[in-house]
């Protein structure tokens, strides 16, 4: 199925995974949050209220995306999802400064659960509306 470049229309799929992205960022970033002090290897100078905040920001990206799309705008509406879906991505960042084994089982749990959710929506994205029109590659 192809769709138009000013179609306001996302499949159902993609709002599925979305509406679950949302969901596993926010039960990540509310755990951050809450146990800030424990995550192993973040900056003393983060806070609470700077998780929620990056919360909020990020999330203020992916709405954007929507009422993009939603106004008919296909290409940039994907391009700021994709966007969206790639700051959960930036979860991984946690094993970077900790390992997998510095962090407690829901630390693991609830980045990997937005990782990878973050993942599937980015590869949606870019498969279905980023990448060449359908029967492209056959001429």
């Amino acid at each position: 199925m192809s769709i138009p470049l000013t179609s306001p229309h996302l499949p159902k799929h993609i709002w599925a995974l979305l509406a679950v992205y949302f969901v596993a960022s926010l039960a990540h970033f509310v755990h951050n949050a809450e146990f800030i002090a424990e995550y192993p290897g973040l900056p003393a100078t983060w806070t609470r209220a700077g998780v929620y905040g990056a919360w909020l920001a990020m999330t203020a990206m992916g709405v954007a995306g929507w009422l993009l799309f939603r106004k008919g705008w296909r290409v940039p509406g994907s391009i700021v999802l994709a966007g969206y879906a790639a700051c959960g991505l930036d979860s991984l960042g946690h094993y970077v400064v900790a390992p997998l084994s510095s962090h407690t089982l829901a630390m693991n749990a609830t980045i990997l659960l937005e990782v990878t959710f973050a993942a599937m929506v980015w590869v949606e994205i870019a498969r279905r509306f980023l990448g060449p029109p359908a029967g492209a590659l056959a001429r």
